[in-house]
């Protein structure tokens, strides 16, 4: 009987590991969105939160799955009932996370990614302190302009003025915990990878490395 009771315990009494919340961060063609996928198709631990936005739905997306589109006015009525983690403008649109979206993750044992920008990791960070933040930045400004160019989805015009808001974006590199360069994509899931495994000690945004890439991207 006693050794039956043990089970019982180990078996339903051990509290579920703490989930936790990752925002990963970056500019415009630094390559955010397809290291985060396949670090989620990798691991079973680890989803994507979707975010709502307020900008027109491409042809290759899918509603629910890259993103929930909303009208301004829907999106302002979020933001006032309080359902928004976080939201920001970003270009001429609008972007948020839903609390009850995060809070459905983390109740089925999920540790949370969110692609969000600068401003919005800004606000996370200030209502969840114990968040990890992932900043993302491209190997070269040549190699940041030619992934632009190669979606084949905005004109010239737009891709220079997302070229110049990069660097805008770019200067809050040192606001996160850690740092990846997404010069080798393997290599760049494999250390994203390792940030949310906790052990990304060597990614950290202080490291001495990052100085002379940055001053580059900045200038």
């Amino acid at each position: 009987m006693r050794g039956f009771l043990q089970w019982i315990k180990n078996r339903f009494g051990k509290a579920r590991p703490a989930r936790r919340l990752f925002v990963v961060s970056a500019p415009s063609g630094a390559g955010k969105t397809s290291l985060v996928r396949a670090l989620d198709r990798e691991r079973d631990d680890l989803s994507i939160s979707v975010s709502f936005t307020t900008r027109s739905r491409r042809d290759t997306e899918v509603e629910g799955q890259d993103y929930y589109f909303v009208s301004l006015e829907q999106f302002d009525q979020l933001r006032r009932d309080g359902k928004l983690l976080e939201h920001a403008q970003v270009f001429d649109n609008y972007y948020g996370t839903g609390r009850a979206q995060v809070e459905a993750l983390f109740a089925r044992g999920k540790n949370v990614v969110l692609e969000i920008d600068w401003q919005g990791a800004r606000q996370v960070k200030a209502s969840m302190p114990d968040s990890q933040s992932v900043f993302i930045l491209p190997p070269s400004r040549a190699t940041l302009e030619q992934r632009l160019r190669g979606r084949s989805t905005d004109t010239d015009a737009v891709i220079a003025r997302r070229l110049q808001d990069s660097v805008e974006d770019m200067s809050h590199w040192h606001e996160f915990d850690y740092v990846v360069v997404n010069d080798d994509f393997e290599r760049a899931v494999k250390e994203l990878g390792a940030i949310i495994s906790g052990q990304g000690d060597d990614l950290a945004s202080r490291r001495p490395q990052l100085h002379a890439l940055v001053e580059e991207l900045l200038k």
